[in-house]
């Protein structure tokens, strides 16, 4: 396959992917942990702690697993195949927070932690599995 085809489906594959895994962890973490009546899920503020959980994971699990599969799937340019997967998923949490108001210190973790390190490490992940299998075939 030409090597930008491959690139290109590893970017589209990684997004949704990624997508897929922090609707999941969301859908789970939700009906785990629901949030109690009357309180309205569009507005962090009003959360208990323990609600915070699930956005971060699905966030941070959601960029994870798309970088490391774009990664996987890039012909080249790995590295940064699986930190566009990590920027495209925080222009999605910083447009999350003009739509739910959440607290400052939610807000500071979450872009920081849970986009562009996650991208690093689904390419760190990625690299160590490619390397895992293509030394067990000789």
């Amino acid at each position: 396959m030409h090597p930008i085809i491959r690139n290109t489906l590893a970017v589209v594959i990684g997004i949704i992917v990624g997508s897929i895994v922090n609707m999941q962890v969301i859908n789970f973490g939700m009906s785990s942990v629901p949030i109690p009546d009357g309180v309205d899920p569009m507005n962090a503020i009003d959360w208990d702690l323990i609600h915070f959980a699930t956005p971060f994971m699905a966030h941070a699990l959601g960029t994870f697993a798309g970088a490391a599969v774009a990664s996987f799937i890039a012909a080249s340019y790995k590295k940064s195949f699986a930190l566009i997967i990590g920027a495209v998923f925080l222009a999605g949490g910083i447009t999350m927070v003009f739509i739910i108001p959440a607290p400052v210190w939610f807000i500071t973790l979450d872009l920081v932690v849970a986009y562009l390190p996650m991208g690093w490490l689904g390419w760190c992940f990625a690299t160590g599995i490619s390397s895992f299998f293509s030394s067990r075939q000789n």
